[in-house]
């Protein structure tokens, strides 16, 4: 067969469309065109809000596996987090209950040895709640306001504390409101005992960075950083054992007789709301004899007592 007689053209199988050139610019420009429709006229809106209805149910079945394990892997994580909070409340409740116990026989002992050395009992401080109401307006003293007064029976020098400790003391008393003066004011002063060395000291406000200093210590003192300071109780208005402050710094001055020895209140005067007013110990001790008295009655019993005979 001669060969300008063959038919060249491709069978009807391989017949090709357009190229991929012209399908890739033809889809190209049909997807921009109908991006900026759906942005120009929101007509797809209503077409993708009922596929969403209709994908939902779908959506809500395949997502049950997951929330399952989800809920499981939270259920189990409750579950270990109760076991191990009940562990940690079973240990603190053995704790307080050995506390407690030790406390109770302690107190039997402090009765049993109070009896047998004939000492008077300690005395019970009597206490009332108060809010803290403003700060003074005064910028160069540390001072807040309580919502008692004298109507309620607070007495002038009764002091204030919360749960961490001494915050200060009442130095004046109105109607319905008080004073109290913080243990950081430059003005204030409180007799302290360190619990490591029994040794009593007077511990003064208006320390470096808001704090109090302990003063009058010589400089071979034996005071340490992290000493706690608590109450003395010797002075008639703090009752013993009320925690006031720690020490920060020892800064021992070979040309001074007396070391610096700044401290940090226990009590934050900051963000405090509620306190606790005590009566000053002063009210429950028995009177002061009188000086006067006292000289009058020793010369008395001097002079009512017979004089021994000196021997020959």
């Amino acid at each position: 067969m001669p060969l300008g007689t063959l038919d060249r053209t491709p069978p009807p199988f391989f017949r090709q469309g357009p190229s991929a050139l012209t399908k890739l610019i033809f889809f190209s420009a049909l997807a921009f065109f109908l991006m900026v429709a759906d942005t120009r006229f929101r007509w797809a809106e209503p077409l993708r809000a009922g596929l969403a209805v209709a994908l939902l149910p779908v959506q809500r079945v395949l997502a049950v596996p997951v929330e399952m394990v989800q809920g499981g892997d939270d259920y189990l994580r409750g579950l270990r987090s109760a076991q191990e909070a009940e562990r940690a409340a079973a240990l603190r409740v053995a704790a307080q209950a050995e506390r407690a116990l030790r406390t109770h026989q302690l107190a039997q002992e402090n009765q049993r040895l109070r009896g047998l050395l004939e000492l008077r009992a300690a005395t019970a401080v009597r206490s009332a709640p108060a809010e803290v109401l403003f700060e003074a307006a005064d910028p160069y003293s540390r001072k807040v306001f309580i919502d008692r007064g004298a109507a309620q029976g607070v007495l002038p020098g009764s002091p204030v504390i919360n749960e961490a400790g001494v915050l200060g003391q009442v130095t004046r008393t109105y109607t319905v409101t008080s004073e109290v003066t913080l243990l950081a004011d430059k003005d204030a002063a409180i007799p302290v005992l360190n619990l490591r060395t029994q040794q009593r000291g007077a511990a003064f406000g208006g320390g470096p960075n808001g704090g109090m200093e302990l003063r009058f210590a010589s400089a071979n003192a034996d005071v340490e950083v992290g000493d706690q300071l608590h109450t003395s109780g010797l002075d008639g208005v703090y009752p013993p054992g009320l925690p006031v402050a720690r020490v920060t710094a020892v800064e021992r001055r070979v040309e001074s007789g007396f070391a610096r020895i700044a401290l940090q209140p226990e009590a934050s005067p900051d963000g405090v709301r509620h306190v606790l007013v005590l009566e000053p110990l002063s009210v429950q001790l028995p009177p002061r004899p009188d000086p006067v008295e006292a000289v009058k009655s020793r010369e008395d019993r001097q002079l009512k007592t017979p004089k021994r005979a000196s021997a020959p």
